[in-house]
């Protein structure tokens, strides 16, 4: 019985270590889908969430199996930048993610950080694949960093691999709410400061991120973000000459 319990513990923890690195290997696509939902409110220039989400799917789905099949046959179609992604990026940590399953992971930590440095890694080697490489002997803009994405590529599959084959520790246990909450203040910045200028955004900003701790108390909050807009309000047009919007883009209209 203690047996069974054990396995059944083992696949659980797969099992989520599997949907969590099926999360990160489409992390990316996801995150251009929320920052293309601000463009719906004029948040910024760029494609928009209906256009972003059909040209990732497509890309998943067909674009990259046929870039795939298309290889053997000899085919030289230059790929679009999501076609890339899904090749470089997203099918390799999924492989990793299905593999887990069947897989028993000795050391948690070890593996984990192993699978997420490959995931930056190998998103690297995306981003740097419109660059120009090598021409004989000269080194382009993308071979450096082709170089040391495929070195930290090595480098944290084997750390995955130690994860597999010695004992370590599991899994450290922590809060997402901090973290959480944070990203989600600089997001709402990055998206709202065009619209609602530097005063409404900041305050807000800085509200949200005190939302991340269960110690805070909110008159304080509220006169330390009054305090902090203040002084982002005179720091960036005044001392270093960012021309800014300060006030709500409908107000000023």
């Amino acid at each position: 019985m203690a047996d069974t319990m054990g396995h059944s513990a083992t696949a659980t923890r797969n099992t989520r270590l599997a949907l969590g690195f099926c999360l990160l290997a489409i992390a990316p696509q996801i995150f251009e889908l929320i920052w293309s939902i601000g463009t719906i409110f004029g948040w910024g220039a760029g494609r928009g969430p209906g256009t972003v989400l059909t040209s990732h799917v497509t890309a998943l789905l067909a674009g990259a199996p046929s870039a795939i099949f298309g290889s053997f046959g000899g085919g030289t179609k230059k790929m679009s930048s999501e076609v890339l992604l899904a090749l470089i990026y997203t099918y390799p940590l999924l492989v990793v993610a299905i593999l887990t399953l069947f897989m028993t992971v000795r050391s948690a930590q070890d593996y984990v950080g192993g699978v997420v440095l490959m995931a930056v890694a190998l998103f690297a080697l995306w981003a740097g694949s419109d660059l120009q490489g090598m021409r004989g002997f000269s080194f382009g803009a993308g071979t450096a960093p082709r170089m040391f994405s495929g070195l930290l590529v090595a480098l944290s599959a084997a750390i995955a691999l130690t994860g597999l084959l010695t004992d370590g520790p599991a899994m450290a246990h922590y809060s997402w709410r901090g973290p959480l909450f944070v990203v989600a203040a600089i997001l709402f910045f990055a998206l709202a400061i065009r619209p609602l200028g530097v005063v409404v955004t900041a305050f807000i900003s800085f509200m949200i991120a005190a939302t991340g701790s269960q110690e805070t108390r909110w008159r304080e909050a509220v006169i330390v973000g009054a305090c902090l807009t203040l002084g982002c309000a005179i720091l960036f047009p005044y001392v270093l000459g960012l021309p800014m919007p300060m006030l709500p883009r409908f107000l000023i209209q």
